[in-house]
């Protein structure tokens, strides 16, 4: 044992790990659009983003901007194998799971419940990532979110959010609910939520930095 201290003992770096998130985005990004629910169902975990195309109403920008190739997502979100979070499994090569198309179904049923917002207005694109790369899925949604800053997940929180359950709606509406309500779960919660003319105010200030060619 040491009795000394020295943090650059402790400071891990790749230089090919920076390579492969930027490899791994840009294949994320060139994967084909779909509407939420894919028209096919198919098996795999992995990330996902969704694409908003509203022409009308307060995510009109969003038409500007993503009419010729969707290229600013308002929802970046992963799909992780089962026991992930607790790693209590590892995935065997050929599972076959379906968490990321329920996933993308789970907010695609949002979106048509929310009682302002259209669901054909909506696209997602996703990349799936499976055996031991399925370990990079947390790690490239974070990349895709500092990169693209989606409003959903840094203005307004509260898109992926799941029913809390009895005895825990002593919590406030998330900030999405309260500005798209529809979820019945949503309007149990009894804490103090936000007012919904700040966060449009805030939405309307982010749009406005949105750049559209």
């Amino acid at each position: 044992m040491l009795d000394q201290f020295n943090r650059s003992e402790h400071v891990y770096t790749s230089p090919d790990f920076v390579g492969i998130i930027q490899d791994m985005a840009q294949f994320f990004d060139a994967t084909p659009l779909h509407p939420v629910i894919p028209f096919e169902r198919f098996h795999g975990t992995g990330v996902y983003a969704i694409y908003c195309l509203a022409q009308t109403g307060l995510y009109a920008k969003y038409h500007l901007v993503n009419r010729v190739n969707c290229t600013t997502p308002v929802y970046v979100g992963k799909a992780v194998p089962k026991g992930w979070r607790q790693a209590r499994t590892i995935p065997e090569s050929g599972a076959v799971s379906f968490e990321l198309y329920n996933r993308l179904r789970e907010h695609a049923h949002n979106l048509e419940r929310a009682e302002n917002l259209n669901y054909d207005d909506f696209r997602c694109r996703f990349m799936i990532l499976e055996d031991k790369e399925s370990d990079l899925i947390g790690t490239i949604e974070a990349a895709l979110i500092r990169k693209y800053q989606p409003l959903w997940n840094t203005v307004v929180d509260g898109f992926g959010n799941h029913d809390p359950g009895k005895g825990r709606y002593n919590q406030a509406k998330s900030d999405w609910d309260v500005c798209h309500p529809g979820r019945k779960w949503a309007d149990k919660c009894q804490g103090v939520a936000s007012k919904r003319a700040d966060i449009i105010e805030s939405v309307s200030l982010y749009l406005e930095g949105l750049n559209h060619d």
